[in-house]
């Protein structure tokens, strides 16, 4: 049985002021109550515009756009909009505040939060992102992979339905990179919707589903299994290079190693070698 809807576009188009060409053109599409969509293309498609059409900083310029949220018929055009927040690839972008609490505070000041209630998401976003204790520390002292946690923080506090992240990962070194996308995976596991933006196939492996924006245009939208499950050869026509642990899966696949079942993973591919090694000693 599908989920509820959470997004709904219709022939949804967007032109900027001035601009020869639509950035986005045509678009049709459901995106549903917890799904975590990876939106994939070249810089110029349309995800930004996408992101910020669905967090309703933009309107489209043709077509229909819709959120659907709980009790939707009681709540006022902010409130239904204060569950979508988004994090941008640029944390200095967000930031609004001298220290991080009062950063991490201002989304849910500015959406009418309690003052109670305020306190108690602040300090547990901080603590989902590994700043606790930093409260009082200035903004303009962090990392840059703390910024952009702090960024993440002020999203959480804000207790979305939705999380929109715009590139989040391309400024960030491997190893905040990996801390980041499990704080994301705990988010989505607990039930938020997500859509994430970017470049790398590397990073979308805890997606649900992929859609792929070329010039504007939806190219292609598959589940994530189904994605990753395309040849090489077809990922490349869509204009992605396949992962090497998802290229060595096919490998061991087309030569019987494996089955379509198993999960690419560096543990498995290694048990599968190894036991080959074994066969022919």
């Amino acid at each position: 049985m599908e989920s509820e809807r959470q997004f709904t576009l219709r022939g949804a188009e967007y032109s900027y002021p001035g601009a020869a060409e639509k950035a986005l053109c045509g678009i049709d599409l459901d995106i549903r109550k917890g799904e975590w969509i990876a939106l994939l293309g070249s810089n110029g498609s349309g995800k930004s515009t996408f992101l910020k059409i669905l967090s309703a900083l933009l309107k489209p310029t043709q077509g229909v756009f819709s959120c659907f949220t709980d009790n939707a018929c009681d709540k006022t055009k902010i409130e239904q909009w204060s569950g979508t927040a988004i994090v941008f690839q640029n944390p200095e972008d967000q930031a609004v505040a001298l220290s991080v609490e009062e950063d991490t505070a201002f989304g849910p000041e500015n959406i009418g939060m309690e003052r109670t209630e305020i306190a108690k998401n602040v300090k547990n976003a901080l603590n989902a992102v590994g700043l606790s204790g930093m409260e009082n520390r200035l903004v303009s002292e962090l990392s840059g992979g703390q910024k952009q946690r702090l960024a993440l923080a002020g999203v959480l506090a804000m207790k979305p339905h939705t999380i929109l992240l715009d590139e989040p990962l391309s400024m960030l070194d491997p190893q905040t990179r990996r801390e980041f996308i499990k704080i994301i995976e705990k988010e989505h596991a607990a039930g938020k919707t997500i859509v994430q933006t970017g470049h790398s196939l590397k990073e979308i492996r805890s997606c649900t589903r992929v859609i792929i924006l070329d010039k504007g245009r939806i190219k292609a939208d598959m589940p994530r299994k189904e994605f990753f499950d395309l040849t090489a050869e077809e990922i490349k026509t869509l204009g992605f290079e396949k992962p090497a642990l998802e290229t060595l899966f096919e490998m061991m696949k087309n030569e019987g190693l494996t089955d379509k079942e198993t999960i690419p993973c560096v543990q498995s591919a290694t048990e599968i070698l190894l036991c080959r090694s074994q066969r022919k000693i």
